[in-house]
């Protein structure tokens, strides 16, 4: 997977964690993404089986909405991209303090 889309699916998974009944639009504002884009990411997280999606109807207004739930499998997953993640920032972290430290 592309480095540029595993950050995406870090993001996605970790605002999902976070916030499971944001909207799409919501999400998609929070992340800077487009709704196709995050449409298109959510897609991909569940046919990998990484979040379930739940659709709830009212019926008196017939307002629908969706949740995003992360599997077991999601979870495991978003640990692993947070761990990647951390190891990738504290790397650059080191790498800016060897350049200070050079001036």
């Amino acid at each position: 997977m592309k480095k540029d889309n595993l950050q995406d699916k870090f993001e996605v998974l970790r605002t999902l964690y976070n916030k499971p009944d944001a909207s799409q639009r919501e999400m998609a504002e929070k992340l800077g993404f487009s709704l196709g884009k995050l449409n298109y990411c959510l897609k991909a997280l569940k046919e990998k089986g990484l979040i379930k999606i739940n659709n709830f109807q009212k019926r008196e207004n017939k307002i629908t909405y969706l949740q995003y739930v992360l599997t077991p499998k999601g979870i495991s997953e978003r640990t692993k991209l947070t761990l990647n993640f951390m190891k990738k920032k504290m790397s650059e972290y080191d790498e800016l303090k060897k350049e200070l430290k050079n001036k």
